[in-house]
């Protein structure tokens, strides 16, 4: 008979008084953790219904064996403490935890389980990536001397360093990035009586602070690394006078340009080294296409290729050669050519040359040409006259050609402006 006060697994008949989860769909349906996590069903229980985990906060999470005989209610008050007051903290952890437990107890409890036990083997891992750094050292840390001494001031006369309004002692300037950047924090002050909500916004006015000033230092350095105050005095012509190099061209200029807003990424070094990869990218892009012709031209090797480019030249140059022959043919022969459509149309020898190209242009014969001319000239000289004009256009002649046969007749000076 079962005791009074004790509470038992519905599927396996163990013993569940310290810790059971109990189904929130079914009535009296109470598992241990072993039937829980292995999906026990019995009767309308089934393995999705909600569930409560009902602790009696007597059972241990390491057995029976371990030392202290701790309680899983004292192991989670250990986790609390551990998150609130931080690790070496042990006295505010074991006043935290109950007066039962001393800050020694405390201490090799949790490194003995959680640190160098299997707890500890299995989440921590051999080599840590995010140890704690020492950031005083000289090796480029957060305040490592290399940060926080200042730069160098730049290599420049007086009155160059009055023209900028540079500061050589402090590397400022007097109009800075942002200029109005301090009124963010210069009328702020800490009272004993500010509550949360002012405290939080002075410390946004302050982070926002802080990244105008990283952002104006960024800018500084953007500077100094492209070498930016020396080129807008003068003095970047004279060292790269002193120091040639390969020629660049007009289209490597203007991707230098197109690429220029990198310059806020990349420093000037991998930038030059990023530029100089491009420009053997495309050269070795040319010579497999070049490799690529010979392939497909038949030759498979160097010594052959030679042979063939000059072949190849001679063979462009007697082509260019005819093309001239033939332009210079076609020169004498264009006038000819073309009038072809109307040289052989009865009225053509009345035509002059501009009339010729106006009927080959509006694809009209010189004879109703001739007729049109003929008709308008006399409308003209009638209107001169004050007698009305009775005459009518041909049907065959629409707005469009009318147009231009006025403007040409005008231009011409065979009807005034103000007729036409």
């Amino acid at each position: 008979m079962a005791e009074l006060g004790k509470k038992y697994c519905v599927y396996c008949l163990a013993e569940v008084s310290p810790l059971r989860f109990r189904c929130t769909e079914c009535a009296d349906i109470e598992l241990c953790p072993e039937c829980f996590s292995a999906g026990a069903e019995i009767g309308p229980h089934r393995r999705w219904h909600g569930y409560q985990l009902v602790d009696g906060g007597r059972f241990t999470l390491w057995g029976a064996e371990a030392e202290g005989g701790w309680s899983s209610r004292e192991e989670q008050l250990l986790l609390d403490a551990i998150e609130q007051f931080g690790f070496g903290n042990w006295e505010d952890m074991a006043a935290h935890v109950g007066a039962s437990r001393t800050p020694q107890e405390v201490m090799e409890h949790y490194v003995s389980m959680y640190i160098h036990g299997n707890l500890g083997k299995a989440c921590i891992p051999d080599t840590i990536p995010n140890r704690v750094t020492d950031h005083t050292c000289p090796s480029g840390g957060p305040l490592s001397p290399s940060l926080t001494t200042p730069l160098p001031p730049l290599d420049i006369s007086v009155a160059e360093q009055q023209q900028l309004g540079y500061m050589p002692l402090r590397d400022d300037y007097e109009i800075e990035y942002d200029q109005d950047a301090e009124t963010l924090i210069s009328g702020l002050s800490v009272n004993y009586d500010d509550d949360d909500v002012e405290i939080e916004l002075k410390r946004a006015h302050v982070d926002m602070y802080v990244r105008k000033l990283k952002e104006r230092q960024r800018r500084k350095n953007i500077a100094r690394d492209y070498n930016l105050v020396p080129a807008f005095l003068g003095k970047d012509k004279k060292d790269k006078e002193k120091a040639p190099k390969r020629k660049i061209t007009k289209e490597e200029k203007e991707l230098r340009l197109k690429l220029r807003p990198l310059y806020q990424f990349m420093s000037c070094k991998e930038f030059e080294d990023f530029f100089e990869n491009m420009h053997k990218e495309r050269i070795l892009r040319a010579k497999i296409r070049e490799l690529q012709r010979y392939r497909r031209n038949g030759i498979t090797k160097m010594e052959e290729s030679a042979e063939y480019e000059a072949a190849r030249h001679k063979r462009e140059k007697r082509k260019e050669n005819k093309n001239i022959a033939s332009s210079k043919r076609g020169k004498e022969e264009g006038k000819e050519g073309e009038f072809a459509a109307i040289e052989n149309l009865p009225g053509f020898e009345l035509l002059s040359d501009r009339e010729k190209v106006l009927c080959s242009s509006l694809n009209l014969s010189p004879a109703r040409y001739v007729t049109v001319k003929t008709i308008i000239i006399k409308d003209h000289l009638q209107k001169r006259q004050g007698i009305p004009s009775k005459s009518r256009l041909p049907s065959y002649l629409d707005k469009v050609l009318k147009k231009r046969i006025l403007n040409f007749l005008t231009e011409s000076g065979w009807i005034s402006r103000d007729a036409s």
